[in-house]
């Protein structure tokens, strides 16, 4: 079983290639996926918060590096799906498998494996060529004889299904403890080529989408009980102020923020408006570090009827 920690040098040799290509975290929900991606980026690119089925778009993050480019995919939670969303989201998880040229399956340090684990290995042992690297999240929160015993279970569960790890790496993206360890062991798996994004860029989601997420992210806070995935957002249009000084800009987001049923308007609205008005403060502080610009935010909260389960509504919200 080849564990690395800090003091392991990453198996490539001094010659100078570049490469470039595509990885993606894989995992049951909530298993820190997300973070991850964005302790890698260095910047918040992709949707993060405590509850499953946040991430719903497939958002790069890109990592620079002078000896490579690495393009992190983010993919929605592989599920026993309940519902046509759900059905849609685990399609595009096996689509972007196939696709990739190295899969890390994040495990978390702090819950041993459990079916849901399982169910998401055996679908990974069925992808022969690709790469599979077990990458142990939230190591910050246990002790090293849990991690010892967690790491022997994940390489078990490798031979149990027939396959063998290519790494299993222990990372916490909280404390940034090995996270630049496991891009240099991603590395030496991407094909050699020279990059595929211009370097600066952190993602290539359009911004509408990021936009988007980071309202609903800031919709789900609080709330996630009450309604853990039943808020779509929509940013209907983003237009620069006319008439405004070129040394003071304001970009003008009209987004709406749409639930299920009637009844869930209140939750979201809250007394007197008060929750949304905090939904829109914390979102349009993101946004601005996003954009690097004022903005004005208008959000408006609508009814519609049973989403998830409507293909035409899940076609117009974009799934």
């Amino acid at each position: 079983m080849s564990v690395r920690s800090q003091s392991t040098e990453p198996s490539e040799s001094s010659e100078t290639v570049h490469r470039a290509g595509f990885a993606c975290f894989v995992g049951r929900p909530n298993a820190g996926k997300s973070t991850l991606t964005n302790a890698l980026v260095g910047q918040k690119v992709a949707i993060t918060a405590n509850q499953p089925q946040t991430t719903r778009h497939t958002v790069r993050g890109i990592v620079h590096r002078e000896d490579a480019q690495l393009i992190l995919v983010d993919t929605p939670g592989l599920h026993k799906p309940r519902t046509l969303l759900g059905e849609r989201l685990n399609d595009v998880v096996r689509t972007t498998w196939a696709e990739v040229d190295v899969i890390g399956f994040c495990l978390p340090a702090n819950e041993k494996i459990g079916p849901g684990d399982r169910f998401i290995a055996k679908e990974l042992a069925g992808i022969r060529k690709t790469p599979k690297v077990a990458v142990v999240t939230k190591t910050d929160l246990v002790d090293s004889k849990t991690l010892a015993e967690q790491l022997i279970a994940i390489d078990q569960l490798g031979k149990e299904l027939g396959f063998e790890w290519a790494e299993i790496v222990p990372v916490s993206a909280v404390g940034d403890k090995q996270v630049s360890l496991l891009a240099d062991l991603l590395v030496p798996l991407l094909p050699k080529g020279p990059a595929l994004y211009p370097e600066g860029d952190l993602t290539d989601e359009p911004e509408q989408v990021m936009i988007a997420e980071l309202i609903r992210e800031a919709a789900l806070e609080g709330v996630r009980d009450e309604l853990p995935h039943s808020i779509a957002v929509v940013v209907e249009e983003m237009l620069p102020r006319e008439d405004r000084p070129a040394d003071k800009p304001l970009l003008d987001i009209h987004a709406n923020l749409f639930i299920e049923r009637p009844s869930q308007k209140g939750i979201i609205i809250g007394p007197k408006g008060k929750r949304l008005k905090e939904v829109g403060i914390k979102s349009r502080k993101q946004i601005e570090a996003l954009l690097g610009t004022p903005v004005f935010l208008d959000l408006h909260v609508k009814v519609a009827k049973d989403w998830q389960r409507d293909p035409k509504q899940l076609r117009r919200l974009g799934f």
